[in-house]
């Protein structure tokens, strides 16, 4: 038995089936939590995937049960503004918005863990940005009816282990 102080997993698999947690990683891979609707954080979710070479983030949709478990351990809802912004959850921390992007963009292959510097700049401006951005993204981008179903080459990146069967 490992000695896990995020309670997320057991190293071995072996945790409880009905906890939405068994199986993700917190210690190795930190969990990208987005919209599942939403077209522009579907294409981003595509966009990370591509330019992680190690494969170091998994994701979960915000809408889901492994989403959900993560928003309550982090003292985060559902209601309110939780849809409209993506939050990483990494070393024990839950990252949002622009701080959530740009820790994300500086693990990154190419040439986006130049962006990370822009941390430097206020957070209120960063994450006013943002706000803009994710106030329009469906207007601009669009949305779903219902979460997207990734494609068979991306579901072991997913920490919804129900995609599994899928």
């Amino acid at each position: 038995m490992s000695d896990h102080t995020d309670g997320a997993s057991d190293p071995d698999g072996a945790d409880d089936p009905a906890d939405p947690l068994a199986g993700v990683d917190l210690d190795d891979h930190p969990v990208l939590l987005f919209d599942g609707v939403c077209n522009l954080c579907n294409g981003a979710v595509r966009f990370v995937v591509r330019f992680d070479d190690a494969g170091t983030f998994r994701f979960a949709p915000l809408q889901s049960d492994v989403g959900q478990a993560l928003l309550d351990r982090y003292g985060r809802s559902l209601s309110g503004d939780a849809l409209d912004s993506v939050v990483l959850v990494e070393d024990g921390v839950a990252y949002e918005k622009s701080d959530a992007v740009l820790r994300v963009a500086r693990r990154l292959d190419g040439p986006w863990p130049l962006a990370y510097p822009l941390t430097l700049l206020p957070r209120r401006l960063r994450d006013a940005a943002y706000d803009v951005v994710a106030a329009n993204r469906y207007r601009v981008f669009g949305r779903s009816d219902e979460c997207q179903i990734p494609p068979p080459e991306l579901r072991e990146r997913f920490a919804e282990r129900s995609l599994d069967g899928v």
